[in-house]
């Protein structure tokens, strides 16, 4: 499962991988109710399967953008219950949800009465002084008996107060262990572990003890890493594509996107880590940074940059 990334990512990753379960950015249940429902919802066919990430603390709103998500086509639904941000704290939703279980199960009850899509809780290990497992297990039990059957657990605790949200994605110490223990009390539940993992070695090696991986940052930063999930995980016998490949597609995706308005540099910063290791990856990025923003950009910023990378393979 790969998480957190906005349309155009998730096309890059689809382009890489064709099994690997993509979520949204998470979207707040009033950005949906009360803002541009297509912007919010809409998504490239390719894109599926996909899971749409909603932040929000009401029963009843969260049951009609669950209602929503599965009209426009979505395979499931997920309640963020991790995000640390002082945003979203202000709002009630994100990890500060994990000191009410009784209120997250009414949400997820409303959302399983909603709809016939799988619904999904993402949380932390514990928030704040909550140190020990059993806190962990006290919110999650009353949500399984609400009718989550699948927890995605990033294995670090979030502290609500002292940490930046990038402190809580890096500081808080991993704590895989506590999920292998979720999953062994909870046997009947789908636990998916999250947090640290930047290897298929190393999902490999949690999947001898969880039912699933998320992977967010590090397919972000070198999505090329996802190209032997089809066939390492999934069982695909399908040789995975180049890279050149890969760049050849997106360049196609992203020349469709600028005749329908898109700015290249909202499509360009998503792609700066697909050659990384290769020869030539830091022209590409830096011709890519200096050029993709300015006024007027076209799709020829990203072919010369790809030219930069065919000189720097035929010089070595």
């Amino acid at each position: 499962m790969m998480d957190w990334s906005d349309r155009h990512c998730r096309f890059l990753w689809r382009l890489v991988s064709r099994h690997a379960v993509l979520y949204t950015e998470m979207v707040t249940t009033a950005a949906i109710l009360h803002g541009d429902r297509r912007r919010f919802l809409d998504y490239h066919p390719r894109e599926q399967p996909l899971a749409l990430q909603l932040g929000g603390s009401d029963p009843g709103e969260l049951a009609a953008c669950a209602r929503l998500a599965e009209q426009w086509g979505y395979n499931e639904v997920n309640l963020n219950c991790g995000c640390p941000s002082n945003r979203v704290q202000s709002g009630q939703i994100g990890a500060c949800l994990m000191a009410q279980p009784a209120l997250v199960a009414d949400c997820v009850k409303a959302m399983r009465d909603a709809v016939s899509i799988p619904v999904t809780v993402k949380h932390r290990i514990g928030i704040d002084d909550m140190e020990d497992y059993a806190g962990m297990a006290d919110f999650v039990q009353p949500l399984a008996a609400a009718g989550c059957d699948t927890f995605i657990v990033h294995a670090r605790k979030a502290w609500l107060q002292g940490l930046s949200p990038k402190e809580n994605r890096e500081k808080p110490p991993l704590q895989y262990d506590k999920v292998y223990r979720l999953k062994q009390d909870f046997p009947r539940l789908e636990i998916i572990i999250n947090g640290g993992i930047t290897t298929l070695a190393q999902c490999r090696r949690h999947l001898d003890r969880v039912d699933g991986v998320m992977m967010g940052r590090e397919a972000y930063n070198n999505p090329f890493v996802l190209a032997e999930v089809d066939r390492s995980l999934y069982g695909d016998k399908t040789p995975p594509p180049a890279r050149s490949q890969v760049m050849d597609a997106y360049i196609d995706y992203c020349e469709a996107q600028l005749r329908l308005g898109t700015r290249l540099h909202h499509m360009s910063r998503h792609v700066l880590g697909l050659f990384q290791g290769q020869p030539g990856a830091r022209r590409f990025r830096r011709y890519i940074s200096e050029n993709a923003h300015k006024p007027n950009a076209g799709i020829d910023v990203l072919t010369a940059a790809t030219q930069l990378l065919q000189c720097s393979r035929e010089a070595v």
